[in-house]
């Protein structure tokens, strides 16, 4: 029987919001001359189960190609300067490591976004699999990022057993739709939500899995 956990990545693994912050608010003063944004505005507005974040950014109703460009030319190099994984979190990656778990990481960054950030801070070898929305056809809450990672692992839902780790409504329904188990972490960005198994500390995730 395998054991897997899937995890989110900004606000369940790192929190990455001073970074994504400053390259909103760059994109938005280089291209529309438009005053920079809070961190809690940007954190909130990219939490919301539906939104437009072309207009919540830039007052776009899509996202114009030179934004994309800039904002993915700035996040490049800026995406490593103030990242840092929560507290408790490398411990809990280590002991699930140890006791044999197969981790995984789904996120709706893109992926050299992620290796980058998760490399920089010393974590990336312990993924078997790191997959960004740029390599699926549609980004969470559509399943399509975990059902990749179970596909990767041969996963049989008769007798492995497969766990979803997010901060966000989106990621909470992508592991139902992809029929696993899921997990909301409450440290990260959405501090509040309704869901059914939550956990306030990386550390309850042993508890679970194990």
């Amino acid at each position: 029987m395998q054991k897997i956990v899937i995890f989110d990545m900004d606000g369940t693994l790192i929190d990455s919001k001073k970074d994504i912050t400053i390259s909103v608010n760059h994109v938005r003063e280089v291209n529309h001359n438009l005053p920079p944004l809070s961190e809690d505005f940007i954190v909130e507005a990219i939490n919301m189960h539906e939104r437009n974040l072309p207009y919540l950014f830039y007052k776009t109703q899509t996202y114009e190609q030179k934004d994309r460009e800039l904002f993915e030319k700035h996040y490049k190099e800026q995406c490593i300067k103030h990242p840092y994984l929560y507290d408790g979190i490398k411990e809990m990656l280590d002991g699930l490591k140890k006791n044999g778990v197969k981790l995984s990481v789904a996120t709706n960054a893109p992926t050299l976004f992620a290796r980058t950030m998760l490399e920089h801070l010393e974590v990336a070898e312990l993924f078997d699999e790191i997959i960004g929305a740029d390599r699926v056809e549609a980004s969470k809450p559509n399943p399509d990022m975990i059902n990749a990672i179970l596909d990767f692992y041969k996963y049989d839902k008769t007798i492995d057993r497969a766990w979803m780790v997010g901060d966000n409504s989106k990621d909470i329904e992508s592991a139902k739709r992809a029929g696993i188990y899921a997990i909301f972490a409450a440290w990260g960005f959405s501090a509040d939500g309704e869901y059914t198994v939550i956990v306030k500390e990386p550390k309850e995730i042993l508890n679970i899995v194990l």
